[in-house]
């Protein structure tokens, strides 16, 4: 009984620590070095360098509980974000990250399992999945959002995107499975996923690193990462979720 009591003194002492400590809350962000190492890619656009808007369109996707982020593929390949070998030339991505068994899986299917995912470190993955036609049709059954972001800041976004997975010789990503639905990939990740680190928090810090302003405390769930990114970032949003989309109803949602 007092061998019980100590692992869970230990246990509680361990979860404290990682509640009270701003640094355990966040994924470890990439060093200068890191930044520096970018090669920011050479290939052709779809437009010449000088007629690029200065701004681009970024989607916040929502579930219950999960969020996600969309981009536009050139914008992110233009700023050095490194894809996986062979991944192709979608016209977006969507990107979210979190625990490797709940992706691979689809589901945490005991207790256990749910257990493990939220309260100890386990591995992590980062879903990469393409898409070539309007957001909303691509993810119905989120609620989505919209901004405006400078084109310059995906630079910063996309180091912080490459330092979040594992890389092989070839200074690619590791894949390690496939995505939970839509075609793409999983990505080897270098964090450790475990509450109050989870996807949203991934979130947090995509929308940081494109010039947002978050605070991950009050972003663990996901209507308090939507608060933030309506009322402090001036996220718009153009879909509530519920199925197909209705052409006449989509508000150009892209």
């Amino acid at each position: 009984m007092a061998k019980r009591g100590s692992i869970a003194n230990g246990v509680a002492v361990a979860l404290t620590a990682m509640l009270t400590t701003s640094c355990m809350i966040r994924l470890p962000g990439p060093t200068d070095e890191d930044a520096q190492k970018i090669q920011v890619s050479r290939t052709v656009t779809k437009a010449k360098p000088d007629d690029r808007d200065p701004d681009v369109l970024v989607w916040l996707i929502a579930d219950t509980l999960h969020t996600g982020m969309v981009f536009e593929y050139d914008w992110l390949l233009e700023s050095g974000f490194i894809p996986p070998a062979g991944f192709g030339n979608p016209k977006y991505v969507t990107l979210s990250w979190g625990d490797r068994t709940a992706y691979q899986e689809k589901r945490l299917d005991n207790p256990w399992k749910v257990f493990k995912a939220l309260f100890l470190p386990t591995r992590s993955v980062m879903e990469l999945i393409p898409a070539n036609w309007h957001v909303v049709e691509v993810c119905p059954h989120q609620r989505i959002w919209r901004k405006l972001v400078p084109r310059e800041n995906g630079r910063s976004l996309a180091t912080y995107l490459n330092h979040c997975s594992i890389t092989g010789a070839d200074g690619r990503p590791i894949v390690c499975g496939t995505s939970s639905w839509g075609g793409g990939v999983l990505l080897e990740s270098r964090h450790s996923y475990y509450f109050p680190r989870i996807c949203n928090i991934w979130t947090v810090q995509a929308i940081e690193a494109m010039g947002g302003e978050m605070n991950p405390w009050t972003a663990v769930t996901a209507d308090g990462l939507i608060r933030q990114a309506e009322q402090k970032n001036d996220f718009e949003q153009i879909w509530w979720g519920g199925g197909k989309p209705d052409a006449a109803n989509n508000r150009d949602g892209s």
